[in-house]
């Protein structure tokens, strides 16, 4: 690593003119490049705060060892000068958008003498014409199959098309109709490029002019009484409003323009590409990319216009985004001289391209998630990233079960924790537990976070020691069962419940406990271990600002590698153990809200208080009434009545008199309590009355 001082350039050195910048290491090799307006403005940024820099950032300067720049007359000579370097040097700390898969173009060859419609990958070339990208090969195939009946041109290869003019005979879709032949004469070399640059119209989007030739041809036939040939242009017509099906409608005819999103978070984003052509979603295409340095949605959104389409002729009038590029002016000329005409770089706000947008969000969202699904399922990946994390926290063996613990609140209230368990790199959401904070008044998550790790590994123990764990601990031979115990089953020193035959709740302890926070957080849950006298449990924290790893006691974090399979998976469970949180602490605030003064009424259940909101309409109304009015809801006695009125004013009705029963009619005595019972007391008070009454009028008292 080199330090950033030894190789910053000269004060007034650096000019201040537009220009492009290579960060170059100790080999020589560009680790980034960038551009600038003022190239001394933004260079000096680099090397003026470095403690202030972003960690990647600063692992940038220090993998670097020298800077180097070009000058250039403009910002747009600045973009491409960016791009071709990019391109060229391929820099590590740059972003970099990866195709997610390789997308087919339905592409006519206009260049050869006999053009071609096929499904092409790859590279594009001079002189072909191409539609999409499409999402499948297959709904290639079937447009191009439902259109052939109309624009029968040639789809077969070079070499069948070269054996079949030998032969001097069609091929089968020449018999059936599919194809105009032009191996064996049937139409001329003209013809057959009429038919193709027909094929290319419609798909451009000029479809009502071939729909309405055909209906006029078709009513012609039909006057003619060539019903067979009507009947055929008829299938035709239809033929075309089956491919014009499979396209959705969104915009108006004439609208012309891709849509670009972003997912993203701190270390991945992924972009999601609707190609729209006359009104239509013509195509589909996304890229995932590793954001190895700082950026903005800004930032992501103009190196994916430089890269995109730098390298396309297919440049539309109008592009959508999420957020416009830094240097918005710049890229719009860039843009319009790459297509030749003007181009419109816009952020919808309101309305249908809005609307539109929003799903093309939504996409790049769930393309996010599978990308993460694969990665995280891949076990060679997997493998990886527990070996870098038990590197780089020096652990004597690899994290193969990890838990998370995370605090949510609003303001102080409501307060609950979570537990994530991750073994050997994935999420196991049978072992997930949820914590309601007991001990901690308001919003303290130190004091929260050793609550829980307290009350967790408290289970632990208490279940180690009921399954014999305890006196075991530390002795790896087997034990011999004491004399006449033959017959006491394994499971009883296993974590498997041999009542229920699940797991013991917390029989497990993890390799790595790691707490969403800094310093503070970790010396909490270190505490409680100490406290409990675990001391084979790693504890290590996250801070979400910078991803940094802080481990008890150490005055500096760990700083795992941005791109690192490592990082990732820590991410991963730190997210994951956010949103389990999040979501028990909003069921909690719902169910809150929702609280009713009926809810502490004792022996009133939901359906009889559901049956008095709907009798009366609101609580309000309901404290307005009286018992007897109260007892006329179905369910609801006297007795009852009065004890819900009482509780709703806040006082307790006296009970009413029972009636005398003859001694010893019971069969056992009256107990003392019941028979001096203070007055004023219910004796349902504490929750076991508000029964169904018996026929005498005596309510339920056990």
């Amino acid at each position: 690593m080199a330090d950033p001082a030894t190789y910053r350039p000269a004060p007034g050195s650096i000019p201040e003119s537009p220009g492009v910048y290579r960060f170059r290491d100790e080999h020589g090799r560009v680790v980034y490049v960038g551009k600038a307006k003022n190239l001394r403005s933004r260079l000096n940024s680099y090397f003026a705060d470095f403690a202030g820099l972003h960690p990647r950032t600063q692992t940038m300067l220090r993998t670097a060892a020298r800077v180097d720049w070009t000058v250039v007359g403009t910002e747009v000579e600045a973009l491409q000068l960016e791009y071709s370097w990019i391109k060229e040097f391929d820099p590590r700390f740059n972003v970099r958008y990866r195709d997610d898969k390789s997308y087919p173009y339905l592409a006519v060859t206009l260049d050869e003498d006999y053009p071609r419609v096929m499904v092409m990958r790859g590279a594009k070339r001079k002189g072909v014409r191409y539609f999409g990208p499409y999402s499948h090969a297959w709904a290639i195939r079937e447009t191009v199959d439902q259109l052939l009946r109309v624009f029968p041109v040639r789809t077969c290869r070079p070499g069948v098309f070269k054996r079949q003019r030998q032969l001097d005979r069609p091929c089968l879709l020449g018999y059936i109709g599919k194809c105009s032949a032009p191996c064996v004469g049937r139409v001329t070399p003209d013809e057959h490029r009429r038919l193709a640059e027909d094929f290319c119209d419609f798909m451009a989007g000029d479809t009502a002019r071939f729909t309405k030739r055909l209906e006029a041809e078709m009513r012609a036939a039909a006057a003619e009484q060539e019903y067979e040939r009507a009947a055929r242009l008829r299938d035709d017509i239809r033929a075309l409003e089956r491919a014009l099906e499979k396209q959705a409608v969104v915009l108006g005819d004439r609208t012309d323009c891709d849509m670009i999103a972003f997912a993203e978070d701190e270390l991945e984003a992924a972009v999601q590409v609707f190609y729209v052509r006359g009104g239509r979603i013509r195509g589909q295409r996304g890229w995932v990319v590793d954001k190895v340095e700082a950026v903005t949605t800004a930032d992501l959104v103009e190196h994916f216009l430089i890269q995109i389409y730098s390298e396309s002729e297919a440049v539309p009038r109008e592009v959508c985004v999420p957020a416009l590029p830094p240097d918005a002016d710049a890229m719009t000329e860039l843009l319009a001289e790459q297509r030749g005409g003007p181009v419109r770089l816009r952020v919808p706000r309101r309305g249908d391209k809005k609307a539109l947008l929003d799903t093309v969000e939504r996409n790049a969202l769930e393309a996010l998630k599978q990308h993460k699904t694969r990665r995280a399922s891949d076990l060679t990946t997997r493998s990886r990233a527990l070996r870098e994390i038990q590197e780089a926290l020096e652990l004597a063996e690899a994290p193969l079960r990890i838990e998370c613990y995370d605090v949510s609140n609003l303001q102080g209230t409501n307060v609950v924790a979570s537990m994530v368990v991750f073994e050997d790199g994935l999420a196991r959401k049978s072992e997930y537990r949820r914590f309601s904070i007991r001990a901690v008044e308001g919003q303290d998550d130190v004091r929260s976070i050793h609550e829980v790790i307290t009350r967790r590994f408290r289970r632990y123990l208490a279940e180690s020691e009921k399954t014999g764990e305890l006196d075991t601990l530390g002795d790896t031979r087997p034990q011999d069962p004491p004399e006449g115990a033959e017959g006491v089953a394994e499971d009883a020193h296993q974590p498997i419940d041999p009542e229920t035959g699940r797991p013991r709740k917390f029989a497990y302890p993890p390799n790595l406990v790691v707490v969403d926070g800094g310093p503070p957080q970790v010396a909490a849950a270190q505490r409680a271990l100490d406290e409990l006298g675990v001391d084979d449990v790693a504890v290590c924290g996250i801070a979400k600002r910078l991803e940094e790893i802080w481990l008890p006691g150490e005055p500096d974090p760990v700083i795992l590698p941005r791109n690192s399979e490592g990082m990732f998976l820590v991410q991963r469970v730190r997210d994951e153990a956010h949103r389990f949180a999040i979501n028990y602490h909003r069921q909690r605030r719902s169910k809150a809200m929702t609280v009713s003064e009926l809810d502490d009424v004792p022996g009133l259940g939901p359906a009889r208080r559901a049956a008095l909101l709907k009798h009366f309409g609101s609580v309000k109304r309901l404290k307005e009434a009286t018992p007897e009015q109260v007892a006329e809801v179905p369910g609801i006695g006297l007795r009852s009545a009065e004890t819900i009125v009482a509780a709703l004013h806040g006082t307790a009705s006296a009970p009413r008199p029972r009636p005398a029963e003859p001694p010893g009619a019971s069969g056992a005595p009256t107990p003392a309590s019941e028979a001096s019972a203070p007055a004023g007391e219910s004796p349902g008070a504490d929750g076991g009355s508000g029964g169904a009454r018996t026929p005498s009028g005596e309510g339920e008292r056990r």
